[in-house]
């Protein structure tokens, strides 16, 4: 990554002690089958962001005062089971500093880094993706730690919610969870899906968004576009009431295929972001400590934190 800084911020607010945000782009496109290029997505969402206003009027704020490290890039790419690994590993040494971690990619199977490092750390995690592909296969192309396979593991091993999902393989619906996916032509007929999704949520959440969650006509530039997706307005909507009524640990955004012609992409991708940390930091001053709740206990690879019986 050649920015300094993320959005061009003061230095004395991009430094890890003063920081409460950390932000680790992840330029990786290993296992794409359509079109490549989101390796070039974090530089794209970096440049954008340099361009990019930092007051947010909905919210009265400026979130970049909270303070945002800018870390260096994951650039493992040897196979894709050892960049999951290395996100992993770098996720998760962040946490374990008290930061609030965000993950820009790079293709959706950086995720399973990110989901594997967070669910180790926080109780009864609920993943929150946004999505139009599920993203539930076991195994593709000769790895579990494929694109296609991103989610997986988090069906397996947390709270799974799915929303936005219009695409999928037939042998996706023998993992899938009907009762806590929301398709979209199901949403585009029934307002009560935001609070139906929060309602299943425990207290814990951990969002993953795939850009193509939303409808091509405002993010074009994704490798795998699917028409009748989120829009702009009710994606916030969603998004802000999450933030307020959940303790959401952290995030990672993905799927970012910049297209030189079109920079419009790249500034939703920017936005969306920004949007995420002033939700996050809503009520919170910059002078405020942070604490992100970590569990310094959890035993590593802790795969039954999620009890269906629990109230929440």
């Amino acid at each position: 990554m050649q920015t300094k800084t993320y959005a061009g911020i003061p230095e004395e607010l991009a430094k890890l002690e003063k920081a409460k945000i950390v932000l680790i782009p992840v330029p990786y496109d290993g296992t794409s089958t359509w079109q490549k290029g989101a390796d070039k997505g974090p530089e794209a969402f970096l440049d954008a962001s340099s361009n990019m206003e930092l007051y947010d009027i909905e919210t009265d704020s400026e979130v970049y005062n909270q303070g945002v490290y800018l870390a260096d890039a994951v650039t493992e790419n040897s196979s894709p089971e050892a960049m999951v690994e290395a996100v992993h590993q770098a996720t998760k040494k962040y946490i374990k500093k008290n930061k609030f971690v965000t993950i820009f990619g790079g293709e959706h199977s950086i995720s399973i880094g990110t989901i594997r490092a967070f669910n180790e750390m926080f109780p009864s995690l609920t993943v929150l993706q946004l999505d139009a592909h599920a993203d539930l296969r076991k195994e593709y192309e000769g790895t579990a730690c494929n694109h296609a396979c991103a989610l997986y593991e988090a069906s397996q091993n947390t709270n799974l919610i799915q929303v936005g999902i219009r695409s999928m393989d037939a042998i996706e619906k023998t993992v899938m969870d009907t009762e806590k996916t929301y398709f979209a032509h199901e949403m585009a007929l029934d307002d009560t899906w935001m609070d139906s999704a929060i309602d299943q949520m425990t207290d814990n959440v951990f969002i993953t968004i795939d850009l193509d969650a939303f409808d091509p006509s405002i993010m074009p530039s994704t490798g795998t576009p699917e028409p009748g997706g989120l829009l702009w307005y009710e994606t916030l909507e969603f998004l802000k009431q999450v933030f307020e009524e959940k303790n959401v640990v952290g995030f990672d955004i993905v799927e970012l295929c910049p297209n030189k012609l079109d920079k419009s992409s790249d500034f939703l991708a920017a936005k969306l972001y920004y949007k995420m940390l002033s939700y996050k930091f809503l009520n919170q001053g910059a002078e405020d400590d942070y604490d992100n709740t970590y569990e310094k206990d959890t035993q590593k690879n802790n795969t039954s934190k999620f009890n269906e019986d629990d109230e929440y």
